[in-house]
């Protein structure tokens, strides 16, 4: 039996019995002189039409007159109604008392007239509208560059990139299964059964972080999802997804067994398992803090503990490190185990750190480990270094954004802000509510001043990442946008759009006009509409869809990265970067759906959007 709830109450269902009640003695005798052929002999002369009424009129006072007013209270309460007149313990209370209203029924398959109903459907189009461009770029890749990391759209060849492990494939595996792509889905899943292991005991140098993000993180996706699936088919490929995942993590972690500090070396040899650092021995902060997910709940389906505790090792380690208000540089030394420099930002080499101290205090917080309250500190903290050092307003419309310190917090601000700081509205919203929606939040009074201040924060910061798309002449953002400020300003670098409002606060480098088909933005959107459910965050990712249709799709298969947004047409770069569908389209069709598909108080998104059970959320494997 459906649990759905019928549309009338059970008031209306009492209403729409009572024509089915016993009817008293007086009420027939009435009836039948109404309806028999008296009433026709009757009113054949006027004697009879006043003996007929005057017979009605006594019939009526006799009505009105036998039932008691316990009993007339009695009735409306079957009846369902809160409140009743009862005029001198009589029914005429009864008869002027208006019936329960029924709610308005539609005719069976007609939806014009539901506003709701038509949204519905609308939002289900577009969800399908991205699900057939995930479609083509897989069509390109598989044509062109089956095998390959990264498919060349224009040129129509594949190129590695990435270390030769398929990158494109595994990256989009799940985001095939979370759309029902089911034909994509049964392509990548068997090239990872036949090609990956292989690939991964032969090949060389690779990226610790990287390869983490992507391979390693769709690999244990993929592994979730496939169990999640009904039947018992999956259960053997989900098996050799976790094995591949552990046959990659086990060659990854010599980046943490040869340094000898807890930070890890950034690159590994998969053929022989070493690792060494990077030219001149430092790592990217955002890397070396960006794999604990992964490694963590490796560790839970596979039931070793050796992935976690090598991952949590570093940050354990930063913890112990000085800091600017919560904020870190962006090199840190394998060699020292200390930070370099005094580079502070937000944007490239910066970023994830600050995703990852959120994201993996969700992931494990109900494991009643009480020692990872330290990251959910230093988040915390951080969120506060970033308002007080980082964020400012444009001018004249005053858009705010986050700039950066180049040269410490005693150094001048540059009111620089990459693309990529765009991931941070979408952070900001899930660690003011921890998943769950604003108005649930606050139902439950989970939400303390910081929170609100922190979840308008990322809006207004989503409200600006926006506009570096509606303020070009594609509609697509650049790859860094600088902020007309008191102290900066540049004339003749705007965006091409002059009917935007904000066309005069944005400032557009030509060597940073290039777009890389990048998804920050529109995960911020993803997160804030389901957090929010305010209806603007998928209008806006709807048109940054559209932009992506009309400027950077390839006929022949795939979509490229731009090397100008500001001009028409642009320019393009022959690229598809794996996460174009392992995240951009991903969240995109994430953000048109409903939310209980991958819901945010269950999953946490690894910095590839590939989606990892938080611990104790979901019914364990």
């Amino acid at each position: 039996m459906s649990s759905m709830s019928l549309p009338y109450s059970k008031r209306d269902l009492h209403y729409d019995n009572a024509k089915f009640r016993h009817r008293s003695f007086s009420k027939v005798i009435s009836q039948s002189l109404l309806t028999s052929n008296i009433r026709h002999d009757c009113i054949s002369c006027s004697t009879g039409k006043f003996l007929l009424l005057l017979l009605i009129f006594g019939v009526a006072c006799l009505m009105l007159t036998r039932t008691s007013p316990a009993q007339s209270i009695s009735d409306a309460r079957n009846l369902g109604e809160d409140k009743v007149t009862v005029f001198g313990g009589t029914k005429l209370g009864k008869f002027l008392r208006k019936p329960p209203r029924l709610p308005p029924r539609l005719p069976p398959g007609d939806s014009k007239s539901s506003p709701s109903l038509n949204s519905d459907s609308k939002w289900i189009d577009r969800q399908q509208s991205v699900k057939k461009a995930f479609i083509h770029a897989w069509s390109g890749y598989k044509k062109y560059a089956m095998g390959y990391d990264e498919l060349m759209p224009v040129s129509q060849r594949g190129v590695d990139g990435l270390g030769g492990l398929g990158a494109t494939i595994v990256d989009a595996l799940d985001t095939a299964m979370i759309m029902g792509a089911n034909e994509v889905a049964s392509e990548a899943s068997s090239w990872v059964e036949t090609q990956l292991s292989n690939r991964i005991s032969q090949k060389g140098q690779v990226n610790l972080f990287e390869t983490t993000i992507r391979v390693l993180g769709g690999l244990l996706s993929a592994y979730h999802l496939s169990l999640a699936e009904a039947g018992t088919n999956n259960v053997p490929k989900a098996s050799v997804y976790l094995e591949t995942a552990k046959n990659l993590a086990d060659r990854l972690l010599s980046a943490f067994t040869s340094s000898p500090t807890a930070i890890p070396f950034s690159d590994v040899i998969l053929h022989d398992s070493s690792a060494h650092p990077a030219p001149g021995g430092l790592s990217s902060t955002s890397e070396v803090s960006t794999v604990q997910l992964e490694f963590n709940y490796l560790s839970t389906v596979s039931g070793d503990p050796k992935y976690s505790e090598a991952a949590m090792k570093v940050l354990d380690h930063m913890k112990t490190l000085p800091k600017v208000e919560g904020l870190v540089p962006i090199y840190i030394s394998s060699h020292s185990g200390e930070f370099s420099g005094n580079n502070i930002r937000l944007g490239s080499r910066g970023d994830s750190y600050y995703e990852y101290l959120l994201k993996v205090w969700l992931q494990r917080r109900a494991s009643q480990d009480s020692n990872l309250a330290y990251l959910h500190n230093m988040y915390e903290e951080a969120m506060k270094g970033v308002k007080h050092l980082l964020v400012r307003r444009s001018i004249p419309k005053g858009l705010v954004f986050v700039g950066e310190l180049p040269y410490g917090p005693k150094g001048e601000f540059s009111p620089k802000m990459d693309h990529l700081v765009c991931f941070l509205p979408g952070t900001l919203a899930l660690g003011a509510t921890k998943g769950f929606t604003k108005e649930k939040a606050m139902k439950d009074n989970l939400l303390n001043f910081e929170d609100l201040e922190n979840l308008k924060l990322a809006e207004d910061l989503a409200k600006t990442c926006f506009e570096m798309y509606s303020v070009t002449s594609t509609g697509l953002a650049p790859e860094i946008a600088y902020f007309h400020t008191e102290e900066y300003s540049e004339g003749g670098l705007d965006g091409g759009n002059k009917s935007s409002e904000y066309v005069n606060d944005i400032i557009i480098k030509h060597a940073d006009r290039h777009n890389l088909l990048r998804p920050e933005t529109v995960e911020s959107l993803f997160v804030l509409y389901r957090i929010t459910e305010d209806p603007k965050y998928r209008e806006w990712g709807w048109q940054i869809f559209e932009a992506f249709e009309k400027f950077t799709r390839v006929d022949s298969g795939g979509y490229t990265s731009l090397d100008d947004v500001t001009t028409i047409p642009p320019n393009r770069r022959d690229k598809m970067e794996t996460f174009f569908m392992g995240e951009t389209l991903k969240y995109l069709y994430l953000l048109f759906a409903d939310s209980s598909l991958i819901p945010l108080d269950k999953f946490v998104f690894n910095s590839e959007a590939h989606p990892i059970p938080i611990e104790g959320a979901i019914k364990k494997e």
